[in-house]
């Protein structure tokens, strides 16, 4: 990261994002923040982790008892660095004025924006197999899950179910907040997992993702109690039809809106273009959101190399909602669907 701080025209370059710094140095415990600059790089944590510190990081590591910006702040008086740049994402305002308080006379702080998010768009070989062992533990709690899953069970139980498996599995945790919705509830694109019992002919959307050793994977798969109506089918069809056509469009050059565009003007033709309430995917690495956004006219072109969801729906309130996603690796002609759990619409 050194070798960007002329070109962002700055000094040193303070890192708080936790992905960030896990990125740049390995860092795997909860409080810490690193300080780049043009000769060298300074980590910053608590005693509670000066072990964990001392084996994981390979530059100079600084326990402080005080507040960790301070620390930070007297490495930058020593050095008398004028152009600071931070995150600006991450940088809480009142940590700001307390850095700012740190910082010499005649030195300033420059928001730098998402730099070290747009380097991690592309993974590296080992980055890949770290996703791709994270989906395969995804699939495989999923499909361990489904099978048992039966008319009467609770959302919140199934939700537990999966999570259990993962962790069974070797993830050290969910991604994100399991989402599992029954009936009605399905057209809520992010329904937190209630009491409700799954009835006798009702959907079920599922969206989990593993996070193993520090990567995150995501799916959503739907399935039904019993035979679902015709009305259901037409529109898991369609969503279907939609995330295959995005599929389709994906090579490295191709902008994110021309693959958001392909799903959607599939939806559109179905008339679900307006039933459809999101992107249609989205980055995911150290974090389970991560740049590029597969969004409406996005023309951020993508490259191989990145590792992105492919995820359209449809929504439809009093009725229900299908969503299909899949993780996916871009390369030079085409993309590789990593997720390997079946598309098939299932009764159970």
């Amino acid at each position: 990261m050194s070798e960007r701080l002329p070109e962002l025209k700055i000094d040193a370059l303070l890192v708080s994002s936790p992905a960030n710094v896990r990125y740049l140095t390995g860092y795997l415990g909860s409080n810490g923040i690193l300080l780049v600059t043009k000769a060298d790089a300074h980590f910053f944590t608590d005693p509670r982790y000066a072990i964990e510190a001392s084996q994981q990081i390979t530059c100079k590591v600084h326990v402080e008892k005080k507040p960790l910006l301070v620390g930070a702040g007297g490495v930058i008086k020593r050095k008398r660095f004028k152009k600071i740049g931070f995150e600006s994402s991450w940088l809480r305002y009142e940590d700001y004025l307390k850095l700012k308080e740190e910082l010499p006379l005649g030195s300033g702080l420059q928001p730098i924006g998402k730099v070290i998010e747009e380097q991690r768009m592309v993974k590296s070989a080992s980055e890949l197999d770290l996703i791709r062992r994270s989906v395969a533990t995804n699939s495989e709690a999923y499909s361990k899950t489904i099978r048992r899953v039966h008319a009467g069970a609770r959302e919140m139980d199934i939700a537990a179910e999966l999570d259990y498996q993962m962790r069974a599995l070797g993830a050290e945790k969910a991604a994100f907040e399991t989402i599992v919705a029954a009936g009605v509830r399905s057209a809520l694109p992010h329904a937190h997992p209630t009491a409700h019992r799954l009835g006798e002919n009702e959907l079920l959307l599922i969206d989990m993702g593993a996070s193993q050793d520090g990567y995150a994977s995501d799916m959503t798969r739907v399935a039904h109690t019993g035979e679902p109506p015709k009305r259901i089918l037409r529109l898991y069809k369609a969503v279907l039809e939609a995330q295959l056509a995005a599929l389709r469009s994906i090579k490295a050059g191709v902008t994110t809106g021309e693959v958001d565009a392909a799903a959607r003007d599939v939806l559109k033709r179905h008339e679900l273009d307006r039933a459809f309430v999101h992107s249609t995917g989205h980055g995911l690495g150290l974090e389970i959101h991560e740049p590029p956004r597969i969004a409406r006219k996005d023309k951020t072109k993508l490259q191989a190399g990145m590792a992105i969801t492919i995820e359209p729906g449809a929504y439809i309130d009093g009725l229900g909602g299908i969503r299909i996603e899949d993780t996916v690796l871009v390369t030079e002609h085409g993309c590789e669907v990593l997720t390997p759990t079946p598309k098939d619409f299932i009764e159970l």
